[in-house]
């Protein structure tokens, strides 16, 4: 489900975003937090993550950068403190 999700994306970059003018807040773009979003997390939530991200792009809010929040791994974080 997640190789679907991001073909679409890939397609809605290629083919249909370059037909109107930019206009993301953000950086990345919508559609590439979206993609890094469902790389790192999965279908779902990285759908849901994407879905909020567009809801915030709007042009009362200031946009920026705003990248994908990293997964917390507490096995990891532990391993870095030893």
């Amino acid at each position: 489900m997640k190789k679907i999700f991001i073909l679409f994306i890939r397609f809605y970059q290629k083919f249909i975003s370059p037909l109107f003018p930019a206009k993301c807040r953000y950086y990345p773009t919508c559609s590439q937090y979206t993609l890094e979003a469902i790389q790192e997390y999965g279908a779902i939530k990285g759908t849901y993550l994407g879905i909020k991200r567009i809801l915030r792009c709007h042009p009362f809010h200031e946009g920026g950068y705003d990248p994908v929040p990293k997964r917390k791994n507490k096995n990891l974080e532990e391993k870095e403190k030893e």
